[in-house]
């Protein structure tokens, strides 16, 4: 099945709400790794969510380029090709934009999307993250509104954040010297952003509750789901139930199963997977060459083995042990056997 259109999005988002679960969102920079997530999705016969930051798209136009919005456009041409031979839903989403590079990365992503539906096409993306959670709250608003406007115009959901995740994750990074109370959104914070962005289009939402990009053992990372449920309620009470966020949940490496499961309690529909992806993905092929030195390498000014230095020989298996961790994700995020692609 091609990837959702904009209704189907929607209708994956309102699935998720309902039915409790979320939908592990995986970053991805090369076909390899789009295949990897697609494989995944269908053997779980899960729905899903690939994404693309600026640094994967900067690693996809090329060395001697390096242009992000370029590099970007051909994942996600790439995406639409190879999802056409699964039977379950893919939405597309574009990963922690932040405000500097918004009016050159978002903007001609969104007109790309434009110029597909002036064809009668699917849009390119059917979601975008603009990060400006580095500003103050009232100019993340300001920003976030503006590209909430124009996402909205095309179809397209955008994704944004208030507070700040700690750590660093392609790019995106929090700061060492900043308060410790802005990795959590305060009820405040989300009533703010749901009375800025709710009349303008649909959003979801990335509130922060002590998340940290990178990796960490289980129990390093100190959660505060409940900061979730104390925004929800805060919202829902004034404004009543259709108020509800979609949250997303940023920074999980580390967190505990029952710290996850809690939150799809609180509406996480979407859960970002990064870091455990890429060493999913590396450590096969790192085995690969441990195991095959002598073929991998032209030891001793021997020849090798073709078999074993040929990139598709240990790729395979990096795409292998990569599928296999999103197939966790998606059991970890209770979204297995549940895609809704037959029926919308």
């Amino acid at each position: 099945m091609p990837v959702a259109t904009s209704k189907q999005f929607e209708a994956m988002l309102d699935a998720a709400q309902e039915g409790g679960y979320a939908y592990p969102a995986i970053n991805c920079s090369s076909i390899t790794t789009i295949n990897a997530a697609l494989k995944a999705f269908a053997d779980a016969k899960s729905d899903g969510i690939i994404q693309f930051s600026t640094g994967a798209g900067q690693f996809a136009s090329g060395l001697n380029h390096k242009d992000a919005t370029y590099g970007t456009i051909v994942l996600a041409e790439a995406t639409h090709r190879l999802a056409e031979q699964y039977d379950v839903l893919v939405a597309l989403n574009t990963d922690h934009c932040q405000p500097e590079m918004a009016s050159s990365f978002l903007k001609p992503l969104i007109e790309e999307s434009a110029k597909r539906a002036a064809k009668g096409e699917n849009i390119l993306f059917q979601n975008h993250m603009l990060d400006a959670s580095i500003l103050p709250l009232e100019e993340n608003m300001k920003i976030s509104q503006e590209y909430l406007k124009m996402a909205a115009e095309h179809g397209i959901v955008l994704e944004v954040e208030a507070g700040v995740v700690g750590g660093e994750e392609d790019g995106a990074a929090g700061h060492e010297d900043m308060p410790s109370e802005m990795l959590y959104t305060t009820p405040e914070d989300m009533l703010a952003v749901y009375e800025a962005l709710h009349e303008l289009g649909r959003f979801t939402f990335a509130a922060t509750f002590g998340n940290v990009h990178g990796h960490y053992k289980p129990g390093a990372v100190k959660l505060r789901p409940e900061i979730l449920k104390e925004g929800q309620e805060a919202v829902i009470g004034k404004y009543g139930q259709d108020a509800e966020f979609d949250l997303v949940f940023h920074g999980g490496s580390g967190s505990t199963l029952e710290e996850i499961r809690e939150t799809l309690g609180y509406g996480v529909v979407k859960m970002n997977v990064d870091t455990d992806t890429q060493y999913a993905f590396t450590r096969p092929a790192a085995a690969h060459m441990f195991e095959n030195v002598e073929g991998v390498f032209k030891i001793d000014g021997e020849i090798g083995n073709k078999k074993a230095y040929d990139p598709r020989a240990y790729l395979k298996k990096a795409e292998q042990g990569m599928c296999d961790r999103i197939m966790v994700a998606c059991d970890d995020l209770l979204s297995t056997g549940k895609s809704i692609a037959k029926d919308v």
